[in-house]
Formats: structure tokens, sequence, C-alpha cells
């Protein structure tokens, strides 16, 4: 028994022996094969895994572009400083840390508020900065305590300046953080865009700076870093710098564009000067401005609110976007399209009784008399109104939208600044599908009326005005308005001029496009024009308007002295010069400034003077036109090339 006993156990024994064996073989092989997969078959992928944990890449942001003028002023520039800067994600309590930095840095409540903004449109692994501008002492002073901040550090950052302020900030725009919107909208851009703006926190927000933002941005760079496991660069390994944005070169000559800031002083409105040779804008100025500069680290609290509460709207571009009845600048291209279309000819002439009826509806038209006999030369030179009142009628408001369309009037121009808006030139369509009630809908004859005087339902940008007034002044050829002027590459320093296309006829005879722009010199030698221009060493030509800012009863007369500022007429003058060849044209409004010849036209006097003789005005010009007390120029002019601007402290 037992030696039976004693073999039985053996046989377990050994039995056991075989499976533990054969299970740890098993294991063995298990082993044998993961290395073998781990080894072998993944042996690129792991490895390429191991160095990117070992390797970092980071993004160099490039430069961004300098922004200057038609003569190389600088209008944008780039200036670096230390921020300091935390990631939420990395720091414990986060008011305690901010209250251990006031400690050592100056951190204000504006401070604080942008910071809050900031951390609630960013991710918490984001560094988001709570100074700027650290000065060395500051710096000293954290780096000494740096061990307590975990997650806190100072970066060295390029930030965007503006140093003519608030001149031709509308014009110029601004840059600001990319916020939650333009990070969904980059989410459609391609990899190789998206791959450009790694590391990218600051986009163009307005003006050129949006417009142009892929020119200015530049190409990213990047470094090759050896991390520890603590995530620490231990050493460089290899790196591509970034290449800065091109230099963008502007049509705008900054000097001018000053001038008629300062010759708008702190009244409202816009001024858009072309050359209409090629389209190119000379000034394009919107009053009243603001401080780009406010935008760039991200504005506070207290200056957005007195920004975009303000009565006077300092953040609406009203070259582009602002829209105004035209007035009697209407009316030159009103009596190019009687005589286009065969409604009119030169010599005709009706009797301006100083209003006209229809429909038993009495239209007014100067004063209590009218001004007799007129034909198409003197409707223009006196601005008769009676006459374009029976032009309207005659034309129809369909064919007067037909016409005025090519002109660029309720259009889009295509210019290269974004957020240009259409305006309304009206037509039977347009009314249709604007309104909803049938009555509302439906057109009636006397709405048209008062279209052939620029009023109505006509709505549109000084620079469609214009452009409308260049593309007449050069003949009937028109080209699309246009901002820039050249790209300069920042390695080659090579420019690039800005590709503008051949000029579009509008097929016009010249005949009449002739005997219009003879009126319109007429204007300024025998018309309303006359005391501004008085002395002028060229021919220009030019007309006056006046455009309603609020409806008055055909029974009230227009008295400015009884009537709130803002319900005032509007100041409008169109023109262009010299007379025989024109290389300028421009449109000018002064917001509830009453009669154009004594409030516009006067500006408009100026930019020719500057543009065709050099000339700038004086001091005591320039007071008398912001006060609209100024026809022909005051005081002995000043050669424009003596005047600094901008200063040498901006440049």
């Amino acid at each position: 028994m037992e030696l039976r006993n004693l073999e039985q156990q053996l046989a377990q024994f050994r039995s056991r022996v075989w499976v533990a064996g054969l299970f740890a073989a098993f294991c063995f092989s298990l082993v044998l094969a993961r290395m073998f997969y781990l080894q072998v078959i993944r042996h690129e992928d792991l490895l390429e895994q191991a160095e990117s944990n070992r390797i970092a890449v980071l993004p160099v942001v490039p430069h961004r572009g300098l922004i200057t003028d038609r003569n190389g002023v600088v209008l944008a520039n780039n200036y670096s400083a230390y921020t300091l800067e935390i990631t939420p994600s990395k720091v414990g309590k986060l008011d305690e840390v901010i209250e251990g930095l006031k400690e050592l840095i100056e951190i204000t409540p504006r401070d604080l508020r942008r910071f809050k903004r900031l951390s609630e449109e960013s991710r918490r692994f984001d560094s988001i900065p709570i100074r700027t501008r650290l000065s060395d002492e500051e710096i000293a002073r954290f780096a000494a305590q740096r061990y307590r901040f975990p997650g806190v550090e100072i970066q060295a950052r390029l930030f965007r300046h503006y140093p003519l302020g608030e001149t031709a900030s509308h014009v110029i725009g601004y840059i600001g953080r990319i916020n939650a919107r333009e990070k969904a909208q980059m989410e459609d851009w391609s990899d190789e865009e998206i791959a450009n703006y790694r590391g990218t926190e600051y986009i163009g927000k307005l003006g050129v700076e949006q417009s142009y933002e892929q020119v200015l941005h530049g190409i990213t760079g990047f470094e090759r870093v050896e991390t520890s496991a603590g995530g620490h660069a231990v050493r460089k390994l290899a790196d591509s710098p970034a290449t800065p944005g091109n230099t963008v070169k502007l049509t705008i000559d900054i000097k001018l564009q000053k001038m008629v800031e300062d010759l708008f002083g702190d009244r409202r409105g816009a001024l858009v000067a072309i050359d209409p040779r090629n389209g190119e804008l000379l000034a394009f100025v919107s009053k009243p401005t603001f401080d780009p500069n406010l935008f760039v680290e991200g504005i506070d609290v207290e200056n957005w609110k007195a920004l975009n509460e303000s009565i006077d709207k300092p953040l609406l571009n009203r070259a582009l976007r602002g829209t105004y009845p035209p007035g009697s600048t209407y009316k030159p291209f009103m009596a190019l399209a009687a005589l286009e279309l065969g409604k009119r000819k030169a010599e005709t002439v009706i009797n301006d009784p100083g209003y006209w009826e229809f429909g038993g509806h009495r239209f007014r038209s100067h004063g209590d008399g009218g001004l007799g006999a007129v034909n198409m030369r003197r409707s223009i030179v006196v601005s008769s109104n009676v006459y374009y009142y029976i032009l309207a009628n005659d034309l129809g408001v369909d064919a007067i939208h037909d016409f005025m369309a090519p002109l660029g009037f309720g259009q889009i121009t295509g210019i290269d600044l974004r957020g240009e808006v259409r305006g309304v030139l009206p037509n039977q369509e347009w009314k249709r599908n604007t309104y909803k009630r049938p009555e509302q809908r439906k057109w009636y004859a006397g709405e048209t009326i008062s279209l052939g005087i620029g009023q109505g339902y006509n709505s549109f940008t000084m620079l469609q005005l214009a452009h409308a007034t260049a593309t007449l002044a050069n003949g009937g050829v028109k080209h699309k308005p246009h901002v820039l002027l050249a790209t300069q590459d920042v390695v080659t320093r090579a420019e690039t001029p800005a590709e503008v296309g051949p000029g579009e006829s509008l097929g016009y005879k010249p005949a009449h496009v002739a005997t219009v722009l003879s009126a319109m010199e007429g204007v300024t030698t025998e018309g309303t024009g006359t005391r501004v221009f008085a002395g002028a060493p060229y021919r220009s030509g030019g007309k006056t308007g006046t455009a309603q800012a609020v409806t008055i009863g055909q029974k009230d007369k227009y008295n400015a002295a009884r009537m709130a500022e803002r319900q005032r007429d509007h100041a409008l003058y169109s023109a262009f010069a010299p007379a025989d060849k024109p290389q300028v044209a421009l449109a000018v409004i002064v917001e509830n400034a009453g009669f154009g010849a004594a409030s516009a036209a006067p500006i408009a006097r100026r930019v020719f003077d500057y543009l065709l003789q050099g000339r700038y005005p004086s001091e005591d010009d320039i007071r008398a036109t912001r006060l609209g007390q100024s026809g022909s120029p005051i005081g002995p002019f000043r050669p424009a090339s003596e005047v600094e601007w901008p200063p040498a402290a901006l440049r």
C-alpha cells in the first residue's frame, strides 16, 4: 500500500510539474510574442512616440508685418515687452496665487478684469497674461520668488503698436486676441493655414489688419527641444526660424489724412479721395476716430463703454459703412442719365417757379422764389430742384436704378476692406422685397420725384459717391477702389505692386460726359462753390449738396437755428480736379452742418490745394474751417513738405 501511494504521489507531482512548465512556457511565449510585437512589428510607431515624449516641437510665432503709407511712414509696428502669465490648470487656488503676486507686482483692478475676461474666453491650459509690460525691477522681484508660484511664468511677447494713435484708425484697424467665434471659423481653414497659426494668439480685427491678415501674419517657425520627464526643456536640438510678415504699403497719404481729420475737428462725417486714373484711395477719413492701441491687450470696460455707447459712434466707419442721401450731388448723374437715355437735350429749357406740383402735392425748390428758365448746365450750376423733379418723373424709378447701378450706387464697390455696406438704390423690385404689407410694397409715382434730387429712399456711402464721381471724371471708365499700393517681402525687400485690373468703360458718349463735367466746373466759377474756389490756381468741378437728416413738412420752412443739432441737414460736396485732366475725385459729408458750400466744399478745396499745389492750410484756416466759417483759404499757406507729420518722436 505504501509503494502504491508513493507512485501515485510521484505521478501527481510529475503532472503538476508538466502543467506548471507548460503554463510557464505559455506565459513566456506570450512575453516573447509581446516583445516581438512591440520591438519588431510596432518598432517604428513606438520609437516615434518615445521621441515625441522626449522631444517637444514648439511653435515660433513670427513678427507681424509693418503697415506704412504711400510715402513709407510707419502706421503699425511691433515692440517687445515682458508679461506675467498664469496657466490656470497648473495652479492650485487661483485667488491665493493672485494675492501672492500682488505682493511682488502691481496688479490693478483693470488688469484683473481683463484677466477674468480672457479666462472666460480661453481654455484652462492656455497661458493668460495678468500683467503686461513689466519693468526690470518687477521681473527681478518675481524671479527671486518664482519657486512659490508654479504655473506662473514671465514671457517675452511682441505687442502691436499704432504710433499715430487715432489718425487713420478706421483704415488701419487693429488686432486682438483670437476669440471663440474666430476659432470656430478657423476650423474651416486648410491644414496648412491652421498649422501656420499654432501659437498665434492675435489676429486682425478691422481695417487693413483684418483684410490683409495673411500677408501681415508671416510664417510660423518651430524649435525642436529635448525635455526632461517633468516637461522642462533640456537642450535645443533643431530650429526653423519664423519668417516675419510682409510689409503692407498703402495708397493713403497719411499727412493728407491727418490734415483732413484736423479740418473736421470735433464734427462728424467722412471724406473719400480717389485717384480716378487707377482707383487708389488717397484719403479715407471717418470722424470721429478712436485709438486702436486700446484694443491690442484687450480693451477695458470703461473705454469700451465710452466708445460703444457714445452718441457720436466713433467705432462706425462712416466712409465705408455710413449711408446718407446724396442730396444735390446726385444731380450731375441724373443729368448724364437724361442725356444717355435720350430724355433731355442739354439745351432744353424748363421753367423753375420754385415748386412743382404732382398728384396734388407740391414739391418745393429754393425758398419762396424760383430760378426761372434753366437748361441742363444752369440746372447743375444753380442746383434747380424743379428741373430734376420733372426729370425723375420722366425717367421713372426703374430706369434711374438701371442707369445708376453700374456707377456703383447701392452696390458693393469691391474695395479691399471688409465690412462695406450696399446702401439703397431703390426700384420697384427692391420695395416689393423690403416691405411686408401690400400697401407698402407698391411703388407710388410720387415716390420717384424726390429721387431726382438725391432724397427719398436713396441712401449711399461716401465711398460710392466718390467712386461714381471718379468714374464720371475719368470719362466713364471706372476702376475698383483699393487701399493696397504694394507689399514688400521682408526677406528680399522686393516690392510687389497691387494687382489692379484694367478700367471698365461704361460706354458713355464723350459729348454727354463733357456736358456734365463742364456744368460741374461752372459750379466752382459761377455757382454755389464760387466763394470757396476763388483764387484757386487750378480749375476744378464740383457739386454742392444738402441732405435732410429728418423730414420737413411741405408747409414748414427749414430753420437750422430752431432745430436740434443732430436734426439739421447734412452738408455734402463731390468734386474732381484739375478739370482738364482729373487726378483726384472726392466726396465729403459733414453731418448736421447745413449747406455743402459752407461746410463741406472748404474741406475739398484744401485737399485739392494739398495734392495739386503742395499747400498746407494755416492754423487760422484750420480753425475757421472747423467752425464752417471759411471759404477760400485764410492766411498764408504752408508748403506741405515743411509741415512735419508725423512728428519725429512718433516715427
